[in-house]
């Protein structure tokens, strides 16, 4: 299977991005390299090996309890705010 010119435009499409032919060239190149190495792993043998949920063996599930705990202060909060008055955080503004 090769990746045709008409198909990195298709694919560009999807993805909203125009492309020019230099671009096209390259693109084309890299997906077909990225197939041919796909196609080198399915060569391999891989019947004795079985499938991995993890590719870690140690699975952490733990998660923090879910407690309660004190709010944030006031001032806390608006301790790392980059422009903030006395009681707000200040933003810009987005709608006229």
């Amino acid at each position: 299977m090769s990746v045709t010119k008409d198909d990195v435009y298709y694919v560009a499409n999807l993805a909203r991005l125009q492309l020019d032919d230099n671009e096209a060239e390259s693109l084309q190149k890299d997906m077909n390299n990225i197939l041919g190495y796909v196609e080198t792993l399915n060569e391999l043998d891989t019947s004795d090996v079985e499938p991995l949920e993890h590719v870690t063996e140690v699975i952490s599930t733990e998660f923090r309890k879910d407690e309660a705990k004190e709010p944030l202060s006031h001032d806390d909060a608006l301790k790392n705010a980059p422009d903030a008055d006395s009681d707000y955080f200040r933003v810009p503004r987005v709608i006229e």
